[in-house]
């Protein structure tokens, strides 16, 4: 099972309000998405949704379950972002006029920086 999988999937049919819009959102099947929510109850050993043919609730767990899984997806993509941003900065030193290869004076090109 892939827990980070089960949580969004769980998150995405909390916020959707039905397995369906969820699997629509997330480009899955419902039964992917089922599958994974059911997956996710069996890992935790306790049920997180009530679902009747005609109406789906959080239970009391759930709805616990439910406010992490909401911090814990935003703090990783936060830390996604930030990762990623370090990487889009360019990095080195420059030599001072005069004193790089060849001994020569060197124009830097911004169009030939690789990041």
């Amino acid at each position: 099972m892939d827990r980070f999988q089960s949580l969004l999937a769980f998150a995405k049919v909390v916020e959707a309000g039905s397995f369906a819009r969820a699997a629509n959102r997330l480009d899955r099947s419902v039964s992917a998405v089922s599958r994974q929510v059911s997956q996710l109850e069996s890992h935790l050993g306790v049920r997180l949704l009530n679902r009747t043919t005609r109406r789906l609730s959080m239970t009391e767990s759930g709805q616990a379950f439910y406010e992490r899984c909401v911090q814990l997806l935003a703090d990783l993509e936060e830390a996604e972002e930030s990762a990623s941003a370090g990487t889009a900065r360019p990095r080195g030193t420059l030599a001072p006029a005069g004193r790089g290869a060849g001994g020569g004076t060197r124009r830097i090109d911004p169009m030939r920086l690789s990041l």
